[in-house]
């Protein structure tokens, strides 16, 4: 079992696999975890707070065999949140993934060259990050323009894969990648006014999220080769970047000036007598 600073304590099962774990000092503000090591995976209870409870009871935590092979990983769920432009015309890309492993077997990969799943991103994408999800930053990779997962996907539940790229000022139209089937794509989008071009994609509104607004988006059942294209709404006009052209024209209206005031005919009263 660990709690807030590390391992605290271990125990064998009962034959039907359920465990107890006593401790003589709980902080009744931190939350612990059970785990359960089996050929080389490690399997996690659900976050338990112990709060002033005497007991809590666990759901079994459920080890499977391993395979490195089997039907492909599915992508049950894919949400696509883009941020407005920046003032250098750059977007933050957000993208989670839950992946869904069809077998009865914890899938593994055989070496560095075969992960478990992949997928792509679009090819603009720069400064690419993988986030806090199910799957460990240290067992993802990007590969060119794909995303690449080595670490175990057990059965069961779908497990979140996070990860954030930004697209560069130049990207004024994105094309979405779908390289495999996807359940449900979903997309947010701050840039309310962006257009969407995808089959079946059903507006869903605006939502307000942490005081930030984004247009909704919602597309099922994508194909493999779906085409998925976003066109972003021009740059804003911005009275800076005037700047230099009223400098110039200031400029030239000063030398016009000048040039006029040099050929003006002298007025007689300023005529030196001959």
């Amino acid at each position: 079992m660990s709690g807030p600073t590390g391992p605290i304590d271990s125990t064998r099962t009962a034959p039907q696999g359920g465990f107890t774990f006593t401790l003589a000092r709980t902080d009744t503000s931190a939350v612990y975890v059970a785990s359960s090591l089996f050929q080389g995976i490690a399997y996690f209870s659900e976050p338990v707070p112990i709060g002033s409870r005497p007991a809590v009871t666990l759901q079994p935590i459920l080890v499977y065999d391993t395979a490195t092979t089997g039907p492909p990983i599915q992508v049950q769920h894919r949400l696509v949140t883009i941020a407005r432009a920046k003032k250098d015309g750059t977007r933050g890309v957000l993208e989670l993934v839950e992946l869904v492993n069809p077998t009865t077997a914890t899938r593994v990969a055989a070496d560095t060259t075969r992960p478990n799943w992949a997928g792509e991103i679009p090819h603009e994408a720069i400064q690419f990050e993988v986030g806090q999800g199910d799957v460990s930053a240290e067992a993802v990779a990007l590969r060119g323009d794909s995303v690449l997962v080595f670490g175990p996907i057990p059965p069961g539940g779908p497990k979140q894969l996070t990860y954030s790229y930004v697209l560069p000022a130049t990207a004024q139209q994105l094309a979405i990648p779908i390289d495999q089937p996807i359940g449900e794509l979903l997309l947010l989008l701050e840039d309310t006014t962006t257009v969407v071009t995808a089959p079946g994609a059903e507006a869903l509104g605006v939502e307000l999220i942490e005081e930030r607004r984004f247009a909704s988006y919602r597309a099922r059942g994508l194909g493999r080769g779906t085409d998925v294209a976003l066109a972003f709404p021009g740059r804003g006009f911005a009275i800076q970047a005037l700047l230099p052209y009223v400098v110039a024209l200031l400029a030239l209206a000063l030398v016009a000036g000048l040039v006029v005031a040099l050929r003006r005919p002298r007025l007689a009263s300023e005529r030196v007598p001959s």
